[in-house]
């Protein structure tokens, strides 16, 4: 889905691909403790909000096909949709700005070049 892309191509690095990328940043035992934890939050709040918004969806679909949606139903149901989906990407782009004040400048240099962001082919 992208949520975190703004993040992750404007030196922002994503957990999971630091944490993937351990040795090549040469991640001390501190920092790879800190970008566990900061991880584990992301997940837990992510399952949670991903299971609500699955929820919020499966009511939405059931009222359309009884044939029982109201005007109302519908906007109370899709502002709780989009208000969830706004919540899922805060989530993973808070755990973007939470990881970069982990790592160095150099770190986070050295991500970036890991996974493609700098030379010529790198994304813009």
């Amino acid at each position: 889905m992208g949520l975190a892309l703004a993040a992750e191509l404007n030196h922002y690095p994503g957990p999971r691909h630091v944490l993937e990328l351990a040795h090549g940043l040469d991640l001390s035992a501190r920092q790879q403790e800190e970008v566990r934890g900061i991880e584990h939050t992301m997940r837990a709040r992510v399952r949670e909000l991903g299971a609500r918004v699955i929820e919020k969806e499966r009511r939405l679909d059931q009222a359309f096909a009884n044939g029982l949606i109201t005007g109302t139903e519908l906007r109370e149901l899709t502002d709780e949709i989009a208000r969830l989906q706004g919540d899922l990407r805060y989530a993973h782009l808070s755990a973007h700005l939470d990881v970069r004040r982990t790592l160095t400048e150099e770190q986070i240099a050295r991500y970036d070049q890991l996974r493609g962001y700098r030379g010529a082919t790198a994304p813009r």
